[in-house]
């Protein structure tokens, strides 16, 4: 018998490498655009506490709204998506997708600082991968 633990790592290993999902996200990516609304070291408009960690951004025209998903922009190049962070809000009750691109591990663990430090909103990373999975592939 597979413990849960097991179970759980062959599960994760197999949903964060579906290189179909990345080429995807990258196309949706590039071809959208962004805007920087917070420059990395600015403080949020409504939590003074917060600072943000990198520049923050919305692809432009994405999720049917001008100000779209969320990108966190990190120091290497703004054309490598590294990973995508969920984020669960029990105040908004939202469930968010926000990218991160170019960005380092140590930008990766300061977003992720950034966005857990309110009990009311908890986060998960997902890291990219290039593999692809039986179940990634389609039909034909």
């Amino acid at each position: 018998m597979v413990s849960f633990t097991a179970y759980k790592r062959g599960i994760m290993a197999v949903y964060e490498n579906n290189a179909y999902f990345w080429q995807k996200l990258d196309t949706l990516y590039l071809s959208s655009g962004f805007t920087i609304a917070r420059k990395k070291g600015e403080r949020h408009p409504e939590f003074a506490n917060l600072i943000y960690p990198v520049d923050y951004a919305h692809l432009n025209d994405t999720n049917g709204v001008a100000d779209g998903v969320s990108v966190y922009l990190g120091s290497k190049s703004h054309y490598v998506i590294t990973g995508l962070v969920v984020a669960a809000d029990i105040l908004k009750k939202t469930l968010d997708i926000k990218i991160l691109a170019g960005c380092t591990d140590e930008e990766e663990k300061a977003v992720l600082h950034f966005l857990n430090q309110t009990d009311y909103q908890k986060t998960v990373l997902i890291r990219r991968g290039r593999e692809i999975p039986s179940w990634g592939e389609t039909d034909s």
